[in-house]
């Protein structure tokens, strides 16, 4: 078996005999356009995965509150839990990644999502569900890093942003999808109807990452990264930091959104998610030159405003159709975001420490889930009113503002072109 220069297999095992990984000179025009077969493979695993997790997110929260008497608190604390056994192995996970390569990470994370998402109900009781939370967290970590860095493998140095955002147009197409998929198994058939068909779509993304090239982002026998590694990769550590405080007020929107809509008198959250999710492709799709363009702090402070904004929006009004409106300003608030960012952190990593720096920048949004969601529980536990989690969530992104101007590097644009 034959290395290029990058470290990508000219042959590969037969499992791969699907996805042909190129040459030298063959690999750089598929980067050159980007949208490879192999960077294909990744996203259409990815959009599964991700259906799978959105369809979690109206659910749960009435589960919780409606089938095991939880409150606000215990809503933050199922949510979170996913969060935080995900930002505990996060950083373990990214070193996985650069020495075995991506291939492994995707495979066994979806598939270990997956089985704990198919006993949430099998004991119902909230301890338990907390236990099977944790779990889905573990896959989640696996997941994300090998996903996430193998396509940033497959992208030109230049299109880092870019590439960002179409891999992301995964995450919010089974967010737009998923929640309302969600929804109607929910209304049709229960929690466990859910539940099943959630680790289904889990399943089908372990199985579609089998095809992720094996030698993608997997060292060559004998090489060793520079330096003695930290737990954190420190690229990784104050874009993640504003990826943290802008992600709040995600946590608000997914975690309160259905019961405060309740609140309202309006029973389905899931045509707000299906907004929410097309709202987010639909600037992915046509603004994915936007960070590469603009640069992270510009692109950052844009986000950031949005998601205050549309926070506060939905905290403070009560009709529907203002509701909606809110939710596009959100929406194209978080569709910049995680690019701006993401591609800052892949830009200032070295290439061996790839999947540790997403290892590192992924962990802090598991942190503003873990530790996002109780806390604005606990706001809404004291305050009596589900709006209290949406003005923390707009406040926090202000704070990113502030430390985003100040801290992020003035590098600003990558390449003028859209």
């Amino acid at each position: 078996m034959t290395e290029t220069a990058n470290g990508i297999s000219e042959s590969s095992p037969r499992l791969d005999s699907f996805v042909t990984v190129p040459t030298a000179t063959e690999q750089t025009r598929a980067r050159e356009r980007l949208l490879s077969p192999a960077f294909v493979i990744i996203v259409i695993s990815a959009t599964a995965y991700f259906t799978a997790m959105g369809m979690l997110l109206p659910v749960l929260p009435r589960y919780v509150k409606d089938e095991l008497g939880g409150n606000g608190f215990d809503i933050g604390v199922v949510i979170g839990a996913f969060a935080v056994s995900a930002a505990l192995i996060r950083p373990l996970v990214g070193r996985l990644g650069d020495r075995l390569g991506r291939r492994p990470l995707a495979v066994f994370g979806a598939a270990a999502a997956g089985l704990s998402i198919a006993f949430y109900g099998v004991v119902p009781a909230l301890a338990a569900l907390v236990g099977f939370r944790l779990l889905t967290g573990l896959g989640e970590a696996g997941f994300f890093v090998g996903a996430a860095t193998a396509a940033q493998d497959l992208s030109p140095d230049d299109r880092r942003g870019e590439a960002a955002s179409f891999f992301s147009i995964a995450i919010y197409t089974g967010l737009a999808f998923g929640p309302f998929l969600g929804e109607v198994l929910y209304k049709s058939g229960g929690a466990n109807r859910v539940w099943l068909a959630s680790a289904g779509l889990a399943g089908v993304s372990s199985i579609t990452a089998l095809f992720i090239p094996k030698e993608l982002g997997r060292q060559a026998p004998g090489t060793e990264t520079s330096g003695k590694r930290t737990f954190l990769h420190p690229a990784a550590v104050m874009p993640g930091s504003i990826l943290l405080l802008g992600l709040v007020g995600f946590a608000a929107f997914s975690s309160f959104l259905s019961i405060h809509l309740e609140s309202l008198g309006i029973d389905d959250a899931g045509p707000f998610f299906l907004v929410y999710g097309i709202s987010v492709l639909l600037v992915r799709i046509f603004g994915a030159r936007i960070p590469d363009r603009f640069g992270a702090v510009r692109t950052t402070t844009v986000a950031l405003s949005c998601i205050a904004v549309g926070t506060a929006t939905i905290a403070v009004v009560s009709t529907a159709a203002v509701i909606y409106a809110a939710t596009v300003v959100f929406s194209f608030g978080m569709a910049l975001l995680f690019p701006a960012l993401f591609g800052l952190v892949i830009e200032q990593a070295p290439d061996s420490e790839r999947s540790h720096a997403v290892g590192t920048f992924s962990l802090f949004f598991d942190l503003s889930q873990g530790i996002g969601a109780p806390l604005l529980g606990v706001f809404v536990t004291v305050t009596g009113t589900d709006r209290a989690a949406f003005v923390v969530g707009s406040a926090i992104a202000l704070a990113g503002i502030v430390v985003a101007r100040i801290r992020l590097p003035r590098a600003e644009r990558c390449s003028p072109a859209w």
